[in-house]
């Protein structure tokens, strides 16, 4: 399948969440939206549409369509994790964790925001590390990253073997040093 075919696939099927949460049917939709159901039945086999027309679907369920950053393709079902972290995504990781960078965009345009999150309390836990610039970049990442309970689930899910990662980025930095 194409890679614009899958990509128009999520938006419609995210959208059409939206309209169901709404108790909208696609009848009902794609009137509000200025189009006839076929068109919005059609839309889902086609690779391709007219922006104009995804909006108005999107306008119709308070949907917005924006641009983001390009993540790692294969995250997790929920959107929260890489599915695997290969030895070039860690490097890029381990960059940023050494450069001590506290800025959430910069953050947020390398992975997912729970996992970069869970990443900077992580560091935050390491000794000699800035906890508290750490806490609040996680908390400006996903907010509530730092409570114990949230953390606790990150460690279970997370690709990110911390015995691995922390000596990983010891080095790096000593070296950069």
């Amino acid at each position: 399948m194409d890679k614009s075919t899958k990509k128009l696939e999520a938006i419609l099927a995210a959208l059409t969440r939206a309209a169901r949460q709404r108790a909208l049917n696609d009848s009902e939709w794609a009137a509000r939206a200025g189009l006839r159901k076929e068109t919005l039945s059609r839309l889902r086999r086609r690779s391709s549409c007219d922006f104009a027309t995804l909006e108005a679907l999107a306008d119709v369920v308070g949907c917005k369509l924006l641009v983001a950053p390009d993540l790692p393709a294969d995250t997790t079902t929920d959107g929260h994790f890489p599915q695997h972290v290969g030895r070039d995504y860690e490097e890029r990781l381990l960059e940023l964790c050494a450069t001590q960078s506290r800025e959430p965009t910069r953050w947020a345009a390398l992975g997912p925001r729970f996992f970069m999150a869970g990443l900077a309390v992580m560091l935050a836990s390491s000794p000699g590390g800035d906890r508290q610039g750490l806490l609040a970049l996680a908390e400006s990442l996903h907010p509530g990253a730092s409570e114990p309970a949230v953390f606790t689930q990150w460690l279970k899910h997370t690709p990110v073997r911390p015995s691995r990662f922390l000596p990983l980025l010891e080095k790096q930095i000593q070296h950069a040093a």
